[in-house]
């Protein structure tokens, strides 16, 4: 009896109130009343440079349907977005030339926008340049060094944190859509 219930609504219409959140920022981005430097996009879902990157190349994979959890989002919306953002990841690494990153989905807590969507974003090189996050610190007393703990990282990624300039969007669109 159960299976003749679930077979009646496989490939039913979503219900127009899940699909968009007037207000959301990313529904709106969807809708085309804000702008966004789309990386990638298909029916299901759209992907975008962040506006505020914790490093160069943080995209935003973001399912087109309005959902504010992930263990909501139907699963027609959650392979497509899985599928976006092994694509992504893909050509974010070749045109970055850097296999490490970080893919992160937060459900409420952590969650600036109430709307399911995946982080991608490049792990720091943890090079010694004055104007990149290096991992240590140096001990107070001689000048030998230790890691920075998870917290002090953390900080110090949310510090450096700049809005992304067009010119560097245009830059990095072009690398990256050139591999997808």
């Amino acid at each position: 009896m159960t299976s003749f219930i679930i077979d009646a609504h496989r490939h039913r219409s979503m219900h127009p109130s899940w699909k968009l959140d007037q207000d959301c920022p990313f529904c709106r981005i969807i809708r085309g009343e804000l702008p966004a430097h789309r990386v990638f996009e298909n029916d299901k879902v759209v992907a975008i440079l962040d506006i505020l990157p914790l490093r160069p190349g943080h995209i935003l994979v973001i399912p087109k349907t309005h959902f504010s959890r992930l263990s909501e989002l139907p699963s027609e919306f959650a392979a497509a977005t899985g599928e976006a953002v092994t694509k992504v990841a893909h050509a974010l690494t070749q045109a970055l030339d850097n296999t490490a990153l970080n893919v992160v989905c937060n459900q409420e807590y952590a969650q600036a926008v109430p709307h399911v969507h995946y982080h991608i974003i490049p792990a720091p090189s943890f090079a010694s340049s004055s104007d990149e996050i290096t991992g240590f610190k140096e001990k107070s007393r001689g000048d030998s060094r230790v890691p920075l703990t998870s917290k002090e990282m953390h900080k110090l990624e949310f510090e450096s944190r700049k809005q992304l300039e067009k010119e560097d969007a245009k830059v990095l669109l072009q690398k990256i859509m050139a591999r997808l």
